[in-house]
């Protein structure tokens, strides 16, 4: 019988595996989700990262029989067994559905994201709301889990303090993403990007915060820098220690271009007015998910101004945590 997680504190703390493939946006929710739960008990986070050999990595789940004999050496994915497994992205599914298996029954398994395989082969399942799933063991929350806390905005700015403190206010937060399969940016809407950006920016006598991703087309990326070098503020070149949390810490106002979930998430979970920028291209996904932060009070399109508001900040990691503690109580008798 699996013990009563909510009286860890009491005996051994829970151990808990938060795995991904690494890469950064799908460990952070992960890593993020774990976090929460061992604020809220006694827990210690272990951070896997799985890789496979060869291409058995692309190959679907129910091809892949003996996952843990095609996994690199580094995934170190082998017993003792964790109390919690919580898990995202495609790559840890084979592992992931046969965690229960391997741990004897041991081991609470969480999977982020819409696995698009049964939900019964998990414990839970924690996937957006836009992505529409329903069922027993399924916790729909707005937007994905994210590691962003007062205390990790707190720490952050403090790395960064002496260049943003002079920067006149009001600071705009520009968190730009880039080329998905439902959303790009030409030069041309690069170019009209940073002419909304300029204008209210001039006429305020603001500072711009700015940052891209990785998958921020170089050309956009450049045409950006160019045409909003000259206005007060830093834009991240890449180089260096990343900035990104001091901006969400620094900001009066937030900015995020509309293909990105984690992004918008997190800025959301600061409490400042968030503004939504267009994009090329569409998704019916992506429009259910602004509509929820919109009702929530969190987001409003960007419509070439900066205006205040309020709202409580949203966080719906920290509501994923508690329901998955929960559970495990609930399964433990």
């Amino acid at each position: 019988m699996r013990r009563d997680p909510l009286q860890s504190s009491e005996k051994s703390p829970l151990t808990i595996w938060a795995i991904s493939d690494g890469r950064a946006g799908i460990e952070a929710q992960a890593v993020g989700l774990a976090e929460a739960v061992a604020r809220q008990t006694a827990a210690r986070v272990e951070i896997k990262r799985v890789g496979w050999t060869g291409r058995i990595g692309r190959l679907p789940w129910w091809l892949n029989w003996f996952p843990r004999r095609w996994l690199t050496p580094e995934s170190d994915i082998n017993g003792p067994w964790p109390d919690l497994w919580i898990a995202a992205g495609r790559a840890t599914l084979p592992l992931s559905i046969r965690a229960k298996r391997w741990s004897g029954g041991k081991t609470f398994v969480v999977q982020i994201q819409d696995p698009r395989v049964p939900p019964h082969m998990f414990d839970l399942v924690i996937p957006p709301k836009h992505d529409r799933l329903s069922g027993d063991n399924i916790l729909s929350i707005t937007g994905s889990p994210h590691r962003v806390t007062s205390q990790r905005l707190a720490s952050e700015y403090e790395k960064f303090k002496d260049q943003i403190d002079a920067l006149p206010r009001p600071r705009v937060a520009v968190l730009l993403g880039g080329k998905s399969k439902a959303f790009d940016i030409s030069v041309e809407r690069a170019a009209q990007m940073a002419h909304e950006i300029q204008l209210p920016l001039e006429q305020e006598g603001g500072s711009l915060l700015m940052t891209f991703s990785r998958r921020t087309p170089e050309p956009a990326r450049a045409l950006l820098t160019a045409r909003l070098r000259d206005l007060p503020g830093i834009i991240w070149d890449g180089e260096g220690p990343n900035p990104y949390f001091a901006f969400l810490a620094a900001a009066d106002y937030i900015l995020v271009s509309e293909d990105s979930t984690n992004m918008a998430t997190e800025a959301a979970s600061t409490g400042k007015p968030v503004f939504i920028l267009k994009m090329e291209g569409q998704s019916l996904k992506f429009r259910l998910f602004h509509q929820e932060l919109e009702r929530q009070g969190a987001a409003r399109p960007y419509g070439g101004a900066f205006h205040g508001w309020t709202y409580e900040p949203v966080d719906e990691t920290g509501r994923a945590a508690a329901e998955v503690l929960r559970r495990m109580n609930d399964a433990a008798g």
